[in-house]
């Protein structure tokens, strides 16, 4: 090494600290550029537009009577509800009718048995587009809570963008210091990491993202593009069906939902535990991309503040200042995405932590997929 040169521990930490502040530039760039629905008068729905909201639901007594209410007092959009009960155990479907007061525009279907190769939540939505009759096909899920006017926004998404499927992301509700670890990072991710206007113009089905639990799509376009049955066996069928809407030759869009709708995934640690073990694993594809992944993340988010407070304790003082630099830049970009998807900033000084809390996920996730271990609402997940 030359004299007067930088070690290589700070040159691994400066390069670090770059990249997590490009990391944040760029999640302040995508939070200008993400789609939002268009002002109120362009909202109402055409009068001759039928939307089928599709909601599929699996022992969701517990929650889904919120959703069923908030679809059906929509404006400014004609509507038809169907609710798939996936053979629930529990008392969904008298929650949903007792939450729906006798509207006509309200049924109820009977799911039919898992198919081989199937997974549950592909095939619950499947029979719910069959049985669709409108030309926009909305997806929503039992957790999910409707703006009075989110639907006809969600809609005018689809159609003023000139889109074949647009998935608007909710305001994400989290409480409890599980739930709040993780689950910001959804948005941050795809704000960080996906350059989000070159995505939808790139035909490469890779640059997808899209969020189940609201998703909305022409109906021809899902037809053509194979709907879910195209992604029969996806454990993450919403990212897997806009890369299929790519394939098909379709537009495909993420957009700002935080005030069209509003979820809460999980209510505390051990359901967002099982929920992200369940999928996780998919997300990177195999054991060695989960490394990959997981080794950038820390390198990005958990080297700079470990170097910044051992470099401290030595009297390093020029990796001590970068270390915190890149621990800020990191910070900073989840503030951007918190501002930009209605989070608590706050939460995003614990972002170095979160990661390595979504590191132990992944290996778990990875572990009880090799064991066979992996279920959903009592299913095995194959």
């Amino acid at each position: 090494m030359r004299p007067g040169a930088p070690p290589p521990a700070s040159r691994i930490v400066a390069a670090a600290v770059a990249a997590a502040a490009l990391g944040a530039v760029h999640a302040a760039l995508n939070g200008r550029l993400l789609r939002r629905p268009p002002p109120r008068p362009a909202q109402p729905c055409r009068p001759d537009e039928l939307v089928s909201v599709c909601v599929p639901a699996r022992d969701e007594a517990g929650r889904i009577a919120p959703c069923v209410a908030a679809v059906l007092a929509s404006r400014d959009v004609e509507l038809e509800l169907l609710v798939l009960d996936d053979r629930s155990s529990d008392a969904t479907v008298e929650v949903v009718r007792r939450a729906a007061a006798d509207d006509p525009r309200l049924r109820v279907l009977p799911g039919a048995p898992l198919p081989e190769g199937w997974l549950g939540k592909p095939h619950a939505c499947a029979q719910l587009a069959a049985a669709a009759r409108g030309s926009v096909l909305v997806f929503v899920d039992a957790d999910v809570v409707l703006a009075p006017g989110g639907l006809a926004a969600t809609v005018a998404l689809l159609r003023v963008g000139a889109l074949d499927l647009v998935s608007p992301y909710p305001r994400q509700l989290a409480d409890g210091p599980g739930p709040r670890l993780v689950q910001p990072l959804l948005q941050w991710s795809w704000l960080t990491f996906l350059p989000l206007r070159l995505a939808e113009r790139l035909p490469s089905p890779s640059l997808s993202a899209a969020n189940g639990q609201l998703l909305a799509a022409d109906a021809g376009a899902y037809a053509r593009a194979g709907g879910h049955r195209a992604v029969r066996a996806a454990v993450l069928e919403d990212v897997e069906l806009a890369r299929a809407f790519k394939r098909a030759g379709a537009r495909v869009a993420l957009a700002d939902g935080t005030a069209l709708a509003t979820c809460r995934m999980y209510e505390d640690w051990a359901q967002l535990r099982a929920g992200y073990v369940k999928s996780l694993w998919a997300a990177f594809g195999s054991p060695a991309g989960a490394v990959a992944g997981v080794g950038w993340l820390a390198w990005l988010y958990v080297l700079p503040p470990v170097a910044a407070v051992l470099a401290g304790v030595r009297g390093r003082r020029h990796t001590a200042a970068l270390g915190a630099a890149g621990y800020l830049a990191g910070v900073a970009g989840r503030v951007v995405a918190a501002r930009r998807t209605g989070g608590r900033p706050a939460d995003a000084a614990a972002h170095p932590l979160s990661i390595l809390v979504l590191a132990w996920l992944v290996a778990v996730s990875w572990r009880d997929r090799r064991a066979g271990r992996l279920s959903w609402k009592g299913r095995v997940v194959p």
